[in-house]
């Protein structure tokens, strides 16, 4: 049993014991669990770190942030959420924090006291990690400096001010775990795997209910109110809306260089996930991707307000 599936639908101690007894199965039968080797795969972590979008959010560079030391203000229309610090400190980061403790935040949301996270993190998206890929994160971020430097608190409208009322939208929105799908092809999987978990393309991407839900219908056809109040693109196969009319070299140089078909360059957030993350990718990630992309359904959507 990997730590994907140990963790699922299980009460919260329950699943993290789950979780770590199937890593320590995995190394008493004489090899390396997945997630344990990822823990010494400096490498993976790396790419893991560049395609999850951790540098962007977690750094406040527009005002010269420490790498990682959160203080980035989020601008959403529930408010404005203040990222944290990852960095290995121990008293303002995460320097104190197990892979039990790491584990629990990515797949279930919730913090070290039991707190529950505000899906501004996108743990909803992180639950479909795999286990290598999620004890490579934290092995690679672990390695990083830490900085001390305490981020400020969220300033959220009311009602999202009220953390209590997280236990609606989880019951609503959130669903532990991964989502295999047998019937895709292995191209196909991983495709969705990128689009949907690491680079939680939908975040941005898929518009959101007026309690900060997806709607699922309008998966991926773009969202009028996206990361500080620009509207988010369709990038469905529709062809009116969405990409339908790309070829994949219009794609790649999007996802690699983030140039557009007509020689105009991308912008905001955007450009920033191009310039920290997707330009990463390797040749068969990027085809995975955008053999995922045109699987999709088509939605004709144009999320211009």
């Amino acid at each position: 049993m990997g730590l994907a599936h140990a963790i699922r639908r299980f009460p919260r101690g329950i699943g993290v014991l789950a979780l770590l007894a199937g890593l320590l199965s995995g190394l008493s039968e004489g090899g390396h669990a997945e997630g344990e080797a990822g823990l010494s795969d400096p490498e993976h972590g790396k790419y893991v770190f560049q395609l999850a979008g951790c540098l962007g959010c977690h750094t406040d560079s527009a005002n010269g942030g420490e790498v990682l030391a959160g203080g980035r203000a989020l601008e959403l229309p529930f408010g404005t959420f203040i990222t944290p610090n990852i960095t290995p400190d121990p008293v303002t980061g995460i320097g104190t924090w197990s892979l039990r403790d790491f584990i629990l935040a990515l797949r279930e949301g919730l913090s070290p006291d039991g707190d529950y996270y505000y899906p501004a993190f996108p743990f909803d998206h992180y639950t479909q990690m795999s286990d290598g890929d999620v004890a490579a994160l934290y092995g690679y971020l672990m390695a990083r400096p830490a900085v001390t430097i305490r981020a400020a608190d969220h300033d959220l409208a009311f009602p999202f001010n009220i953390r209590q009322g997280l236990v609606l939208w989880r019951t609503l929105y959130f669903e532990p775990g991964p989502r295999p799908d047998d019937s895709l092809s292995p191209e196909l999987a991983r495709g969705r795997y990128l689009t949907d978990a690491l680079s939680h393309c939908g975040a941005c991407h898929t518009p959101r209910t007026l309690l900060g839900g997806p709607i699922e219908s309008l998966y991926l056809a773009g969202n009028p109110h996206g990361p500080e109040g620009d509207s988010v693109p369709n990038i469905t196969p529709d062809p009116t809306t969405g990409l339908g009319n790309w070829t994949d070299d219009d794609l790649g140089l999007l996802v690699k260089v983030g140039v557009f078909p007509d020689g105009d360059v991308v912008s905001g957030s955007m450009a920033e996930v191009v310039r920290e993350g997707t330009r990463h990718l390797s040749d068969n990630d990027l085809a995975a991707m955008l053999a995922w992309l045109r699987h999709i359904p088509p939605v004709e959507n144009d999320p211009k307000p």
